[in-house]
């Protein structure tokens, strides 16, 4: 059987479409039969989400600015997560641009009373651990029942993962520098699909710092 390959998915390629007033997204990668999307989203200053529920769950990472719900604000460079029927409004002062792993939909809401609230994670409170040689990591956040999770990597100058076989999916976002594998370079900005059964090694040349969307988790190869 032929080993599956990565997807190198290249941002600036991808065209904003216009969601509501003042918020704007880029749809950058879908899988129709779990219904997970990845989606980057741009408010403007003042944009407002109004009140919805999460029919599914979603997380997301705030590239630059900030949005705010009743549970709290979300910074650049920190991760928020909306659990399945959270209720909330979503608010944006200054304006912000903000990765998202969606799983399911939203509806329209009136009442968030009951409703399992979003939370918060301050990424400069989770202390980094050793992974193996030139890499560490931040575990965020995990669901074990679905065998997701979000990690935060770092990778040293020539770091290299050995050969190994995806069980499950993963989608990466490189925050900076750069990694390789197989597929090519995947540099800061874009990101990059492993899908179910992808074979391959990664490395970095000069350093690499990485947001990883995992769903299971990977078998060594020989």
């Amino acid at each position: 059987m032929a080993e599956v390959s990565s997807q190198i998915i290249r941002v600036n390629d991808i065209e904003w479409t216009p969601m509501m007033p003042n918020v704007k997204a880029k749809l950058l990668w879908s899988d129709p039969a779990t219904k997970r999307r990845a989606q980057l989203t741009r408010f403007e200053p003042g944009a407002v989400l109004p009140m919805h529920r999460h029919t599914g769950d979603e997380l997301l990472y705030v590239i630059e600015g900030a949005i705010s719900d009743e549970h709290g604000t979300t910074t650049s460079g920190n991760v928020g997560y909306r659990p399945n029927g959270c209720v909330h409004t979503v608010s944006c002062k200054n304006g912000a641009t903000v990765l998202a792993i969606i799983t399911g939909g939203v509806e329209p809401a009136s009442d968030a009373k009951g409703a399992p609230p979003s939370q918060n994670f301050n990424l400069s409170e989770i202390a980094w651990t050793e992974a193996m040689a030139g890499v560490q990591q931040k575990a965020i956040w995990q669901d074990k029942e679905t065998k997701r999770r979000a990690v935060f990597v770092r990778f040293a100058p020539g770091a290299q993962l050995p050969r190994h076989k995806h069980i499950g999916d993963e989608l990466i976002f490189v925050i900076e520098g750069s990694n390789a594998d197989e597929s090519g370079e995947v540099v800061a900005g874009n990101m990059n699909y492993r899908p179910n059964g992808c074979v391959h090694s990664v490395w970095t040349k000069n350093g690499a710092t990485v947001l990883a969307f995992v769903t299971g988790g990977v078998e060594m190869m020989k």
